[in-house]
């Protein structure tokens, strides 16, 4: 990078590190986000913020680069928290924060999460994080062993606030928040405004600033929705003419239970397929071994419940399949956002039998959003109810 291009990076005219400005090149990035391009400076001034943001618009380098220029190196206290709702969401954070600092020396990042051993998460407390990823109820965890004290933390994070407080963790939340200095820095991100969200914020916030992005231009994810009109029947049939397309390589499969989750996946397996899945039942250490696999592509076909929908950031996903629609309508946001990263197209197909037609209008009047119908003619040839095209002529 020469000067004029230097002079004219958008992270060095914040006043940005040369460390930060680096990594952010370094990992591939060329162009600021909109949240990112309002989050950084209002962080920088000391701001208490509220940000309203749809997934996957670069919300944590938003936070995470102040988060990184606030550390002080020479202290080995905790100074930076990012508090998120599963174990997913947090190890994705830490991974990513921990890629952003990789030119800074001696910056340490831990994070701490349920169904992890306690002597790891003590080791890795013990090399003195000075920024620390958590979920609540873990921290909290350490923080009534007296492991873990709050009382230098600069800025504390909430990461997707409205779902981790609709998870039940209001108390844990609080009871964190208020074991940290009143005057440090309280920044939450939420896809939407809840109540809780609006207590937490009125209870603990410093005259927050209101940051909007709204779903739309080049914050919306690039997302073509279908629906497949499939009976229960006929849903795997249906499935397997999709996957023997070879249109897509990298899909994730949402089902609604552990069990459907399970025996879908060893379905697939048998018939030849390169599956695994992700569910409640399966254990931490599996869970990490799994997505660290579907990361890296050794398999093809990840299948999970709504416990993989948020918090799993694989940007080449080329296809989200509903097999069963889901019980929230914004589980189906959350489901469909796992594709269209990255400002990369992605598709979504849901299999929508008779029975389950009111559900599926019910999650159209919340998407504001009306996807293609597609259903199979007498030849079993996959086409276009509208005007009876075969589908595949156009992918």
């Amino acid at each position: 990078m020469n000067d004029t291009e230097k002079n004219n990076h958008p992270l060095v005219q914040m006043g940005i590190s040369d460390e930060v400005v680096r990594a952010f090149d370094w990992m591939g990035f060329e162009n600021l986000t909109a949240i990112q391009q309002k989050c950084i400076p209002l962080m920088m001034e000391g701001n208490d913020i509220i940000a309203i943001a749809p997934t996957g618009t670069g919300k944590t380098l938003g936070f995470g680069i102040p988060m990184l220029e606030y550390i002080n190196l020479d202290d080995p206290s905790v100074q930076e928290i990012v508090l998120a709702p599963t174990r997913e969401l947090a190890q994705q954070i830490a991974d990513e924060l921990t890629h952003l600092a990789h030119f800074i020396k001696g910056v340490k990042i831990a994070v701490i999460y349920g169904g992890q051993p306690f002597a790891k998460q003590m080791n890795a407390l013990s090399r003195k994080p000075q920024l620390l990823v958590a979920t609540p109820g873990r921290l909290l965890d350490h923080m009534q062993r007296g492991n873990i004290r709050l009382s230098g933390v600069h800025t504390m994070v909430l990461d997707e606030a409205d779902e981790m407080l609709k998870m039940g963790f209001i108390q844990d939340v609080e009871k964190v928040i208020e074991s940290a200095d009143p005057n440090r820095q309280l920044v939450m991100f939420s896809a939407t405004t809840n109540q809780d969200v609006l207590t937490v914020s009125w209870k603990y916030q410093h005259d927050p600033i209101e940051i909007v992005v709204q779903a739309e231009a080049e914050n919306k994810p690039n997302i073509t929705q279908y629906i497949i009109e499939s009976d229960q029947k006929q849903k795997y049939e249906h499935l397997l003419y999709l996957l023997d397309t070879d249109q897509y390589k990298r899909v994730m499969i949402f089902c609604n239970t552990k069990d459907m989750t399970a025996r879908l996946c060893e379905r697939l397996k048998k018939a030849g397929y390169s599956a695994e899945c992700l569910h409640g039942d399966v254990r931490q250490s599996q869970r990490d071994k799994v997505m660290a696999g579907f990361r890296k592509g050794q398999f093809e076909i990840l299948v999970a419940t709504d416990v993989a929908a948020r918090g799993i950031d694989v940007d080449d996903v080329e296809a989200v399949f509903n097999y069963d629609l889901p019980d929230k309508q914004e589980f189906y946001i959350h489901r469909i956002g796992r594709t269209g990263r990255a400002k990369r197209a992605g598709v979504s197909f849901s299999f929508v039998s008779f029975r389950d037609s009111i559900r599926m209008d019910e999650i159209l009047k919340y998407i504001h959003s009306t996807p293609i119908s597609l259903a199979f003619d007498e030849f079993g040839t996959l086409c276009y109810k509208e005007d009876g095209r075969p589908f595949l002529e156009d992918t």
